[in-house]
């Protein structure tokens, strides 16, 4: 029997072909070059006597190329031009045009980035106004040192003690949602886990503040990043965003001192105090510009994470039974950072969910010099777009990619061992998500606390379209019917 997600898919993949329709590519590179005047897009071709091939693609719509289809698509729409174009291929945006890159092996390239050809410059084009000098804009020495720096807020000691605080803010709030009705996940989601990083994160600092401008401002900020309009024009997302810049900033600047002071064991205290063993500290306006961004990503990514997992336990109530069954057993006490590490089929299912939704879907990166991806020549100065979530589907690595089967992940069968760039969605090489573990393990204290208060499904027919304007946002909030156990 074809599952719904499996006919969805195919569906949006219908639809694609409508939309994306264009030429098939030339059989032959060098014939395909010479037609189109020795130039692919805006790319240079590759040097004579080199042996490497051109990157073939196509523009799209006049102006704004496929920088709508992506939205709209998202992940089906690069999983299509995987298939059609191959691991390496350009494609026209908004802006400049985009090498788009899919497949373990080109994947690996671009982020172990051996030759140092790939920069962090493709992010920092898109979203440096709002989250200034973030870690993940960081480059090469500059990035090593900050990164060895931060480190020493994310040891085992540290997560300890962000799950210790965690835990009762979690249980404080689940049980007050609303049951016996439809409720939208997401947003409910979103909301606790702006909670969790402001006593997490903060310290319980500005929890007296008015939390929802704080989290407008962050989802201005990430909606900025894909601005057409890139002038702060009255009306427009990036002006938006520079404001909700402004509006963070503020906030973060007016409890930096009590932060510098406190010997507390949060992550705004823990940048105060990190320091290498050869005295390396962070300034206040680096301490200011992290917090912006590690507060932005832990709170977006698991949102999504935590979002999607629920959905699909709704559409999947034995897994949902098996979890519940494993949450039950750890007794009432609140889970400290052990007992959450004992949960291995919420293991799976986040795992699982993932997969099927990356939170950062893109990995954004610029040529600092002419290299080569997969045999294909790419320019300086080139914008190169990493794709996890093609990798997640990839039939040669997954076992029935569109299914929502978490075992693929157990022991027996661990599919993401398949290759070391398979499963990647915190990123990989240097630039990997230095938050992963506490993100996983924050997704986990709030799925055990759901699955111990309520069972749920999810309403018939209902199936997610995730929003790609920033990172992915359910366009219907993602429904779900709570009951209290």
């Amino acid at each position: 029997m074809v599952s719904l997600v499996e006919r969805t898919n195919r569906a949006a993949r219908e639809r694609l072909s409508s939309v994306l329709a264009a030429p098939a590519p030339r059989a032959v590179d060098e014939a395909w070059l010479r037609a189109t005047r020795g130039r692919v897009g805006s790319l240079a071709p590759p040097p004579d006597g080199s042996g490497l091939r051109p990157v073939r693609g196509d523009h799209g719509p006049p102006l704004v190329g496929h920088t709508l289809s992506y939205i709209r698509f998202g992940n089906e729409f690069l999983r299509d031009r995987y298939e059609r174009f191959g691991p390496v291929s350009w494609m026209g945006s908004v802006g400049p045009d985009v090498v788009t890159v899919g497949g373990p092996d080109a994947t690996q390239q671009v982020l172990v980035n051996k030759d140092k050809a790939f920069s962090q410059e493709g992010w920092t084009q898109l979203i440096d106004e709002f989250f200034h000098r973030g870690l993940m804009l960081l480059d090469f020495d500059e990035h090593r040192m900050h990164r060895r720096i931060m480190q020493s807020a994310f040891t085992r000691d540290r997560l300890t003690g962000y799950v210790d605080q965690l835990g009762p803010s979690v249980r404080a709030s689940v049980p007050q949602w609303t049951a016996d009705r439809p409720v939208r996940i997401y947003w409910l989601l979103k909301q606790l886990t702006l909670d969790v990083a402001t006593q997490v994160f903060m310290g319980g600092r500005g929890g007296d503040e008015n939390l929802d401008e704080i989290n407008r401002a962050f989802v201005a900020a990430v909606r900025a990043a894909t601005s057409i309009v890139r002038y702060p024009l009255p009306g427009t997302r990036f002006r938006a965003g520079v404001q909700g810049r402004r509006t963070l900033e503020r906030y973060f600047r007016r409890h930096l001192p009590a932060a510098r002071e406190s010997a507390g064991s949060d992550l705004f205290a823990g940048l105060c105090q990190a320091a290498t063993d050869d005295g390396e500290r962070f300034s206040d306006d680096d301490v200011v510009n992290h917090m912006i961004f590690l507060m932005m990503a832990a709170h977006d990514t698991s949102t999504i994470t935590t979002s999607a997992a629920a959905h699909y336990l709704g559409k999947h109530p034995e897994w949902q039974q098996r979890a519940r069954e494993e949450s039950l057993a750890l007794g009432d006490d609140v889970p400290g950072i052990h007992a959450l590490e004992s949960l291995t089929t919420l293991d799976l299912i986040i795992k699982e969910s993932l997969r099927l939704v990356a939170p950062v879907p893109t990995l954004m990166r610029m040529t600092v010099k002419p290299t080569e991806i997969a045999g294909h020549h790419v320019p300086a100065g080139t914008a190169v777009v990493a794709a996890p979530g093609v990798n997640h589907f990839d039939p040669g690595i997954w076992t029935g990619p569109d299914r929502f089967d978490p075992d693929r992940f157990s022991a027996s069968r661990r599919e993401d061992g398949g290759h070391r760039f398979a499963w990647i969605p915190f990123g990989g090489g240097v630039h990997k998500c230095i938050g992963m573990h506490f993100g996983t393990l924050e997704v986990k204290a709030i799925l055990h606390e759901v699955l111990r208060t309520y069972t749920w499904s999810v309403p018939e027919g209902v199936h997610p379209r995730w929003d790609n304007t920033s990172l992915p946002v359910p366009a219907d909030g993602l429904p779900i019917h709570l009951h209290r156990r």
